[in-house]
């Protein structure tokens, strides 16, 4: 058996120490050398400030995973890639597009390898959702995204700041699972963005989409929702509707339950970023982040209530 792959993270904040962290030290391709992060973590490796002083330290690195905010993420990345490191992008990947095509370009340029892991499209239900819906025609889309901000992003400034998505950092879930499984290209039309008057970013998305043959694709994310959460893609076909709910976590097809296994978003990424580092490859799709970008174009603004969170 080959050595597990040697990996830093930068960026040790919640959804490393929720997720990234766990799946890291439950696998045996990677082990955890080093980190990089603002303030004081606890961890059983060396913790350095910034990702220079970590590429600087001596320690032997093939891989890093970056978890800072988007806003940040560009430099750090641009710097691990120069030094021949293998990168895992957090979704979204970038802040902007350009920067991600910059990202590309510059691993290509390294011979390295670069993954923007889109962790929702290793939810349970999406491959099965994906070859069910491969030959079928596609009728019409409803997504429903909302959650409560309150309740999973508490106290982040960051992400309302330009940059930083704000409802589009849950809603480009969605848009992962959708242009993941639903067989065609889709686009906007057009669209409403909520956005607080004491905040850059929206609150809640209205969006109207279509695939190439004209198939209208509806979402609502919502970031003001209490009580159940609602995680769901409902896809109406020539061979009857498919439903996932949770995110991915459950699905059902024509009215019948399918069987899944236990959720293994995180596991299953790092995973697929091992398989990525071993053939040479690099898979930095762009499509769940052009169609944030493009909400941000076409779409109408409409202030609403200040958020104080």
């Amino acid at each position: 058996m080959s050595q597990p792959i040697r990996l830093a993270i930068v960026g040790v904040g919640k959804i490393a120490h929720d997720q990234h962290l766990p799946a890291i030290a439950a696998s045996d391709r990677f082990r955890l050398v080093g980190a990089a992060t603002h303030g004081e973590v606890a961890l059983d490796v060396p913790v350095f400030g910034s990702i220079d002083q970590l590429l600087a330290s001596g320690i032997e690195i093939d891989a890093v995973a970056m978890c800072q905010p988007p806003q940040a993420r560009f430099d750090a990345a641009v710097k691990a890639l120069r030094a021949r490191k293998h990168v895992l992008l957090e979704k979204p990947p970038g802040a902007t597009l350009a920067e991600v095509e910059a990202l590309t370009q510059t691993a290509e340029k390294q011979g390295v390898s670069l993954f923007a892991a889109w962790h929702s499209r290793y939810a349970p239900g999406v491959e099965p959702a994906r070859a069910w819906l491969a030959g079928r025609r596609i009728l019409s889309v409803d997504i429903e995204w909302k959650e409560d901000v309150r309740r999973w992003h508490p106290g982040q400034q960051w992400i309302w700041d330009a940059g930083g998505l704000g409802v589009f950092d849950p809603g480009i879930n969605a848009l992962s699972i959708a242009t993941h499984i639903l067989p065609q290209h889709i686009f906007l039309l057009s669209g409403q963005l909520d956005v607080p008057e004491n905040r850059d970013a929206p609150i809640a998305a209205h969006l109207a989409m279509a695939d190439m043959d004209g198939a209208p694709i509806r979402a609502v994310f919502d970031w003001r929702q209490t009580g159940p959460q609602s995680w769901n893609i409902c896809v109406y076909t020539d061979a009857g509707t498919l439903l996932i709910e949770q995110g991915g976590a459950k699905l059902t097809i024509a009215g019948d339950p399918v069987d899944l296994p236990a959720e293994a978003e995180y596991p299953s990424l790092y995973n697929h970023f091992a398989d990525i580092i071993a053939s040479g490859a690099r898979e930095a799709d762009r499509s769940p982040l052009r169609l944030v970008a493009d909400s941000f174009l076409r779409c109408s603004h409409l202030q609403v209530a200040p958020f104080i969170d």
